[in-house]
């Protein structure tokens, strides 16, 4: 089954007691059992619900994998992969990552005994250095937020697997019509499915996807005990946003490219970040183990935080907002929205600076958004 038909069948057969195209919404917390001990599949929808579990074998099958697992959000997600590790345990993660990531590492993580190192993310050679003898889990964003840096998936999962280790990938921005980082040697595919999954900002929800048993007991046993798991309604609707996502994410990708472009000409910009830009570090990586660039468009301002703030304030269709991936085009400033919780040292040393912005072009029309990123340069 191609990818394009998968969106729209994987998981998702006619309800056999009406049949049903939709998957329906079940809206319950409990379900009725026959017998002590007797049930019908179903006990209590912290557990598992039939709509969570048409999204989360969709999630496995559109990631080429045979686990899928849902989250109440991205964040829930990545803490419930994090909660494997023990005191005492070694994890290198990617230096240019979400803020969020960023914070769970060090407020809560590291508090917990958790030894933590970053490591370059274009450098495969910088995550063989930060290797330990306890190192337990590699965690790569590729695209990384917010500053579109490109990892050699497979390079790293080589890496990975020589120290015994998991090798985790955020898949977020490319999503799997993008890119398949399992196929490329991964163990672990997270998503903020808020994003493009999702794709029209109106439901939170996050994903575990992988073919390790192991992996898939351990995150399901922490889904099952801290209950961070979407509920049904939410599952319906991130069924139905997935639907749309090959098509969504051509859009996204070819309104990025010509906002690229069109910033890397412009007299205020000294610097644009997109890996479909043929002179962005990792584009002929990107190009390689992607099938696509994405939607998510990074650039400097020459006049840092004061030509920043009033680019944000300028925009009328770009709306300032936190978040990604929605049809809509939004702008955010990453030193007080995304990345508030790193400090201003730790921000400039990682290129998060004060005049940078990131962009999440939506499916407008390219031209109109192009007329109000002039605009607001002006």
């Amino acid at each position: 089954m191609k990818f394009a038909t998968k969106l729209i069948h994987a998981g998702q057969t006619e309800d056999p007691a009406t049949g049903a195209v939709s998957v329906p919404v079940y809206q319950t917390s409990t379900f009725r059992q026959d017998a002590i001990g007797e049930t019908r599949g179903w006990e209590y929808s912290r557990t598992a619900n039939p709509t969570r579990a048409a999204l989360e074998n969709c999630l496995a099958q559109l990631e080429g994998a045979k686990y899928g697992l849902a989250f109440s959000s991205g964040m829930a997600a990545v803490d419930a992969v994090l909660r494997m590790l023990r005191p005492g345990d070694h994890i290198v993660a990617g230096e240019d990552l979400y803020g969020g990531t960023f914070r769970l590492l060090e407020e809560i993580f590291r508090k917990t005994g958790i030894e933590i190192s970053y490591a370059s993310g274009n450098s495969p050679q910088s995550f063989q250095t930060a290797l330990k003898p306890n190192t337990k889990m590699l965690w790569l964003e590729t695209p990384s937020n917010p500053l579109l840096s490109i990892s050699d998936i497979a390079a790293v999962a080589k890496i990975a697997h020589g120290a015994k280790a998991l090798l985790i990938a955020d898949n977020t921005f490319a999503t799997p019509a993008f890119q398949q980082p399992l196929a490329l040697g991964a163990d672990i595919v997270v998503h903020s499915a808020t994003k493009y999954l999702g794709g029209h900002s109106d439901v939170l929800g996050g994903a575990v996807i992988t073919s390790d048993k192991n992996a898939c007991a351990g995150v399901k046993f922490i889904q099952k005990s801290a209950g961070a798991v979407p509920g049904p309604w939410d599952s319906w609707l991130m069924l139905r946003g997935i639907k749309t996502l090959s098509l969504r994410m051509r859009a996204h990708e070819q309104n990025a490219l010509e906002i690229a472009k069109f910033l890397s000409q412009h007299h205020a910009i000294s610097k644009v970040y997109y890996p479909g830009l043929k002179n962005h570090p990792g584009h002929k990586l990107a190009a390689k183990q992607m099938s696509g660039f994405g939607g998510i468009v990074s650039c400097e301002l020459k006049n840092g935080e004061k030509a920043a703030r009033k680019f944000a304030k300028s925009l009328k269709l770009f709306a300032l907002a936190e978040s990604l991936g929605g049809v809509e085009s939004l702008a955010c400033y990453p030193s007080t929205m995304t990345h508030a919780s790193m400090n201003p040292q730790e921000r400039l040393r990682r290129g998060i600076t004060p005049g940078l912005m990131r962009l999440s072009a939506g499916i407008e029309d390219c031209s109109d958004l192009i007329e109000d990123l002039k605009n607001s340069l002006k």
